[in-house]
């Protein structure tokens, strides 16, 4: 080994290595050049203050020995690794910066702070070879379709964005997660694990469905499953919470009812919302106790239950039964129903089809009528109580006539 001291230059092209002759060439524009089999050139950091950088590296030149590869590499000698490497046969322009500092891998253009260019298909994939939950291996791939996201272990592909999908099709926001972001005719679906339309919207007609991928009206919920009934579920589970859905509109008389499912009595109300409650069904009412049309009469209303009236303005014509009240005759009773072909009090025919009928005010009136007939049965039952007592008393006259008449008859014939 020969060592020099100072400083020195070297006029023209230098060779190191074992392998140099006295007669090297040189490749044009090439200024030094080392030669030997496999080449290793080391760099030794001789410092030796602590605290002071002192790592060795090498540049590392092929495999040493039979079948070994060919590549270029940097070793940090210290940590004994590899942390740098290209393999001859790699394509042009395997790892590329420009002078805006942009990295090129597969192209001499970037055109981003990293830019990756490849074939038909083009992947970028990240493994973890150890986790608690074993190795982990994703690839996101570009191909002819678009952008996708792949387990390399199963090959499946959970996310996938096509080349014509649309601006801001889904966007993170602060305070949201936006579909459709960019208000294009762009719908939004969601598959079953039988691969049918679970849940979707269509983004043109403002339609939504359950269960189908082409809903009728604003919500529609479908099921094609036997024995599975198309239910929607207003599910107040909170203490104190009533479950409801409300009908509004704003039209010529704005309204908005309610259909209420009231925590504190389990009873179902139906009225204006904050307002009145014309029906209410308790909890505990017995099945069909109102029927709208049966098979035999589409029209019937048919109450199976009790049907109780509680009208405070109703009057109970017991006054009926007074001493002072004026029993109408029963001639002007004919007279009346000649001339207007419906009971005296009772409404007509036309009244009833012009202005309907109020069952109550028509059970009072009936229930009049009935009592003012009972008046009139007493009335001739009194009449007809009268007329046989004074027929026996005739019976009895005649009876005494009749023997008179007998024992005058005997007289006579013994004279």
């Amino acid at each position: 080994t020969t060592v020099l001291s100072g400083d020195y230059s070297v006029v023209g092209n230098l060779c190191v290595g074992s392998g140099c002759t006295n007669a090297e060439t040189f490749p044009s524009f090439v200024a030094t050049k080392f030669k030997a089999g496999a080449l290793r050139t080391y760099f030794e950091d001789t410092t030796t203050e602590p605290f002071y950088p002192a790592n060795d590296w090498e540049l590392v030149i092929n495999d040493i020995g039979e079948y070994g590869e060919d590549y270029f590499a940097i070793r940090d000698v210290d940590a004994n690794g590899q942390v740098f490497r290209i393999n001859s046969g790699a394509p042009t322009n395997s790892f590329f910066m420009d002078s805006a500092g942009q990295i090129g891998l597969g192209t001499s253009l970037p055109q981003a702070e990293l830019h990756v260019e490849g074939g038909a298909g083009t992947n970028l994939r990240l493994s973890a070879a150890t986790t608690d939950n074993g190795p982990r291996s994703f690839d996101l791939g570009l191909d002819k379709n678009g952008i996708h996201l792949r387990n390399t272990l199963t090959g499946v592909r959970p996310i996938s964005i096509n080349n014509d999908a649309p601006a801001f099709g889904l966007v993170v926001g602060s305070s949201e997660l936006a579909v459709n972001n960019a208000g294009s005719d762009y719908n939004f679906r969601v598959f079953s694990e039988d691969y049918t339309t679970l849940l979707f919207t269509d983004s043109g007609t403002k339609k939504v469905g359950i269960g189908t991928g082409t809903p009728e009206e604003l919500l529609h919920i479908q099921t094609n499953t036997a024995n599975t009934d198309a239910f929607a579920l207003f599910d107040a589970a909170g203490a104190g919470s009533d479950a409801a859905f409300r009908l509004r509109q704003n039209g010529t008389t704005p309204s908005t009812w309610e259909f209420r499912n009231q925590q504190s009595s389990g009873r179902l109300n139906v009225g204006i919302a904050g307002g009145n409650t014309p029906l209410k069904i308790d909890s505990a009412a017995d099945n069909n106790l109102l029927k709208l049309g049966i098979n035999s009469n589409s029209s019937a209303v048919v109450v199976t239950g009790q049907l109780l009236v509680n009208n405070i303005a109703m009057n109970v014509p017991d006054y009926v039964f007074a001493d002072d009240y004026a029993l109408r005759p029963l001639a002007d009773v004919q007279a009346f129903i000649d001339t207007n072909s419906h009971l005296p009090d009772v409404p007509s025919e036309a009244d009833i089809k012009a202005n309907g009928v109020d069952m109550t005010a028509m059970q009072m009136t009936l229930l009049k009528k009935v009592e003012e007939l009972t008046l009139y049965t007493l009335e001739q039952e009194s009449t007809i109580a009268s007329l046989k007592e004074k027929a026996a008393q005739t019976d009895g006259q005649a009876a005494m006539i009749a023997t008179l008449q007998d024992r005058l008859e005997a007289l006579e014939s013994t004279r």
